[in-house]
């Protein structure tokens, strides 16, 4: 369904965007390689925003599910399972938009106003207002953790 990149994808920044009517919402122009690009949507288990990422990011969660320790084989499939029937494949329009799946919308809280936040090998897109009633106690983690590493 869509182009295959032959490159990594390193998503970084922070972008508002407006969800319309249709959930349809454009990707930040450097996040996106042209029409048809493919991402999953996956709603995040704990924290009420959507995860997007690409096909190799997607494919990697099963490796990470199988080596957990703390499960049994049976919880494992459980969590495979679950993570991967959540998944929702959507391609990029002509003007860099994807169509979100209104189950997942509705899961995360999302319409009207969003932020699309870099993370590294995926995005994440978060209800506008909850982001930023999170950012004190987003700042004081990152604060933390940036001075334990030396930053």
């Amino acid at each position: 369904m869509g182009q295959e990149s032959t490159k990594t994808a390193l998503y970084s920044g922070k972008f508002p965007r407006s969800l319309d009517v249709k959930k349809r919402v454009a990707i930040p122009s450097a996040w996106v390689s042209g029409e048809g690009e493919e991402f999953h949507v996956v709603p995040h288990p704990n924290e009420g925003q959507l995860m997007v990422m690409g096909r190799e990011e997607l494919s990697s969660y099963k490796k990470l599910f199988q080596d957990l320790t703390t499960m049994t084989q049976a919880e494992k499939k459980v969590a495979i399972r679950e993570f991967y029937g959540e998944a929702h494949a959507v391609a990029t329009d002509r003007q860099g938009r994807i169509v979100l799946p209104e189950k997942h919308c509705e899961r995360a809280g999302l319409g009207g106003e969003v932020v699309f936040i870099g993370v590294g090998s995926h995005f994440e897109i978060w209800p506008k207002e909850r982001y930023e009633e999170t950012q004190p106690s987003r700042l004081a983690t990152f604060q933390r953790a940036a001075e334990e590493i030396g930053l």
